[in-house]
C-alpha cells in the first residue's frame, strides 16, 4: 500500500479529505497596535483610544511585575524562604489574573492589547533587575517599587477615565487593579519591618 496522508477531516482543494494540518500559514496584520475598532458600547472613539493607551501601559508594567514575582518566587532564600516562596507565587497568580482583565478590557474597547514580551520590554517603566539572584530585602524592595510605579499610573488613569465617563475602565481600575496592588504592597512591606522574634 503506498504512503498517503489523506485521512478524513478537512477538504483539500481537489475535493479529497485530509486531517493534515495546513502548516506555516501567513496572513496580513488585520489590526495594527494602537488602532481602534468601532464597537456599539455608547462611548466615543477618543475616550476609548485614550483608555486603551492607559490600559496598555498598565498592562505592560503588570506583565513585568508578574515576571518579577515568578523570578523572586524561584530565587528567594533564607529563613523566611517557605513563607515568601508561597506568598510571592500567590501574588504572581493574582497579577496574572489582573493581566488578563486588563487585556480583555483593551479588547472590549476595540483596541489591541500589548502581548509580546519583547514589545512589553520596549515600553515598560519598571526597571530591569539583575539577571542573577539578589538578597531578599532587595527583591522585596524591587517588587514594592514596581507596585508604586503601577499604582501611580492606575491612579492617573482612574482620574482620566472618570473625566471621560469610561465607567467600565474606571470600575476595573478602582475595584480590581488598585485594591489588589495596595493589598499586595501591605503584605510585602510587612516583611521588611526589622522586628526581632524575641527580646532578651
Amino acid at each position: 500500500m503506498p504512503d498517503r496522508i489523506d485521512i478524513l477531516w478537512s477538504s483539500g482543494g481537489d475535493g479529497t479529505q485530509s486531517s493534515q494540518p495546513l502548516l506555516h500559514q501567513r496572513g496580513y496584520e488585520i489590526q495594527q497596535f494602537d488602532t481602534l475598532r468601532l464597537f456599539p458600547i455608547g462611548l466615543a472613539a477618543e475616550p476609548r483610544r485614550v483608555s486603551c493607551r492607559l490600559l496598555n501601559e498598565i498592562l505592560g508594567d503588570s506583565m513585568i511585575l508578574h515576571a518579577l514575582y515568578k523570578k523572586h518566587h524561584w530565587l528567594v532564600r533564607g529563613h523566611t524562604f517557605y513563607q515568601l516562596h508561597l506568598l510571592l507565587d500567590k501574588h504572581a497568580e493574582e497579577q496574572a489574573e489582573l493581566v488578563d482583565l486588563l487585556a480583555e478590557r483593551v479588547q472590549t474597547l476595540g483596541g489591541v492589547a500589548i502581548a509580546d514580551p519583547r514589545h512589553v520590554a520596549e515600553v515598560t517603566s519598571v526597571p530591569r533587575p539583575p539577571n542573577g539572584a539578589e538578597e531578599v530585602p532587595a527583591m522585596l524592595s524591587r517588587l514594592l517599587e514596581a507596585h508604586e510605579i503601577i499604582i501611580d499610573k492606575v491612579r492617573a488613569a482612574i482620574e482620566r477615565t472618570e473625566t471621560s465617563r469610561d465607567h467600565g475602565t474606571n470600575d476595573l481600575l478602582t475595584g480590581e487593579v488598585l485594591r489588589r496592588h495596595e493589598f499586595q504592597v501591605w503584605l510585602l512591606a510587612e516583611h521588611l519591618v526589622d522586628t526581632p522574634a524575641v527580646r532578651v
